[in-house]
């Protein structure tokens, strides 16, 4: 571990010091992928925006692209479409073509620009050092997916990844946190589920899962989002330094077929 890392995790001990609650128990951690792992706003804006222009409707830029990702691949199309004529709804036919001009040229440059946020490295290999067993549970669709966290070199952490088509609901449908428990082998009540948006946050709350919300990310008041969240972390090396302080104990008993899901996808 270089320098940085060592700067993050001793910054998560200290923050650990000053806001520790009660103890929580946690056997397994569900994390979101896009805002809570990888900052992939500005190659998804740079897919988008490529996308809108060869559509004849002018780009909206990273910025504007922040504030519309964490709900999945079409309603992202869909509400780019529409900020980009001005709050007027796209036609089916339009939207069908955006889609396939997004997917074109996102897959592109999937990992061109995407990077890990401070503390998500030194995060995950604490946490695979004590024993956690990790699941991704993202909707961005599969085909992002899978080769994103190869690029980056994410897909060793993880004992599961759940995309937002491997089942028929994504977030904030509690149904993917629930997956997970039934394949990690965990009670909801012992599966923390860190992410950055209200989506993490509400399909947490109705899984019955503890839920910590990131300070950054998508969300345009992360603040407000994190006073709803059982805490508010600055890094996942802060969630990791959190859990480890609080002597959780690892659970593993993965129903058949642990790994990236093959479930029925829509």
């Amino acid at each position: 571990m270089g320098q940085g890392g060592e700067e993050i995790l001793c910054r998560a001990r200290e923050s650990l010091m000053i806001h520790q609650r009660s103890p929580l128990l946690v056997s397994a951690v569900a994390l979101d992928l896009d805002g809570t792992l990888v900052d992939t706003a500005e190659d998804i804006a740079d897919a988008i925006d490529a996308a809108l222009v060869s559509l004849d409707l002018a780009p909206l830029g990273p910025a504007v692209v922040r504030g519309l990702i964490g709900q999945g691949f079409a309603h992202l199309v869909k509400s780019a479409l529409t900020c980009a004529a001005h709050g007027v709804e796209p036609t089916p036919e339009l939207v069908g073509r955006a889609q396939l001009a997004v997917d074109r040229e996102y897959t592109a440059g999937l990992s061109r620009r995407s990077v890990l946020y401070p503390g998500a490295q030194e995060g995950l290999d604490l946490l695979r050092t004590g024993g956690f067993p990790l699941a991704c549970v993202t909707n961005k669709p599969k085909r992002f997916t899978t080769p994103l966290l190869e690029a980056l070199h994410l897909s060793r952490y993880f004992a599961l990844v759940i995309a937002g088509d491997t089942l028929a609901v994504k977030k904030p449908d509690p149904g993917q946190l629930i997956h997970a428990c039934h394949r990690l082998g965990t009670a909801p009540d012992r599966l923390l589920v860190v992410g950055d948006s209200i989506h993490d946050l509400h399909a947490a709350r109705a899984a019955g899962c503890p839920v910590f919300c990131v300070t950054y990310g998508y969300t345009e008041d992360p603040a407000a989002l994190a006073r709803q969240a059982d805490a508010a972390v600055d890094s996942v090396a802060e969630v990791a330094v959190r859990i480890v302080r609080a002597e959780s104990t690892p659970g593993f008993a993965p129903a058949s077929g642990s790994g990236t899901d093959s479930g029925p996808e829509f």
